[in-house]
């Protein structure tokens, strides 16, 4: 999710990451003080996402872990007790989009704030005719332009099981979207690589989202992405690490984009 200022008295926030109420609750219990071998072993158990990873990835993602807790600051709101084992399982999930780009492309990212679950909140925002407009939603995670990014412990344990859902790589890949000034489903992309080629490319996967799901078709992206192209390339970046078979069938062109983005294939590895 996205939090757009549009002004210092109006908030706007752009939708909410959709999760199926009915998925089985997954629970982690680690207790870590140290990254000690036992309770890397234990996270590498714990998060299938990362099956396939050979020693040298493995051994880089587990020293992008140590600094990325090292380098962020965690706080905990509404009595959470936020263990290091927690930080440990956001840390891990965050540092796999990453692991071939460094944390220097985390730079904007300073501050997480970890809530026990879903929160509900107010929005408003002044429409076109200076109406203001006021609705409840409940929201699962939200990443402040220029402030923390905010999670959910009960998504975040839900992430990272293969099953296409992650709130933290969503969360993550809106802070790689924003890196290069502007939220727009764009990131900053390597030398060779053509913004215009990228952005048609997303465009077309996006309107073809948007007519099978207006048909009701089956689709592995979730409708969500049809938020916004900032929504739509935080959605594709979950399946891209979660599911990334489905995304290759369903848009190869935005696979092989966002495989020469993170610098990965996971289809390869999983």
């Amino acid at each position: 999710m996205i939090v757009l200022i549009l002004a210092p008295e109006t908030i706007l926030i752009a939708g909410i990451v959709e999760m199926n109420p009915f998925r089985p609750a997954r629970k982690r219990h680690l207790v870590v003080t140290n990254l000690v071998e036992a309770d890397w072993l234990w996270l590498l158990a714990h998060h299938p996402i990362l099956t396939g990873l050979g020693a040298e990835d493995l051994e880089t993602l587990k020293e992008l872990v140590v600094r990325f807790i090292e380098k962020e600051t965690f706080e905990a709101a509404d009595n959470l007790q936020l263990a290091e084992s927690m930080k440990a399982v956001v840390a891990i999930q965050a540092c796999l989009p990453v692991l071939h780009l460094g944390l220097s492309w985390y730079r904007n990212w300073k501050t997480i704030v970890v809530v026990p679950r879903r929160f509900a909140q107010t929005r408003r925002h002044v429409d076109r005719a200076g109406v203001v407009h006021e609705s409840n939603e409940v929201d699962i995670g939200q990443s402040w332009d220029k402030g923390p990014v905010v999670l959910s412990w009960e998504d975040v344990e839900a992430s990272g099981w293969a099953d296409g859902y992650n709130v933290v790589i969503h969360e993550a890949a809106h802070r790689l979207d924003l890196l290069d000034g502007a939220t727009n489903g764009c990131p900053a992309l390597h030398a060779g690589m053509d913004p215009k080629s990228w952005q048609v490319t997303f465009l077309t996967a996006f309107q073809d989202l948007e007519r099978r799901t207006n048909k009701g078709l089956r689709t592995a992206v979730n409708s969500y992405a049809l938020e916004s192209p900032a929504e739509f390339f935080a959605v594709v970046s979950e399946l891209f690490f979660e599911k990334p078979h489905h995304l290759k069938r369903e848009y190869p062109d935005v696979y092989e984009l966002l495989a020469q983005f993170f610098r990965q294939d996971p289809c390869q590895r999983l």
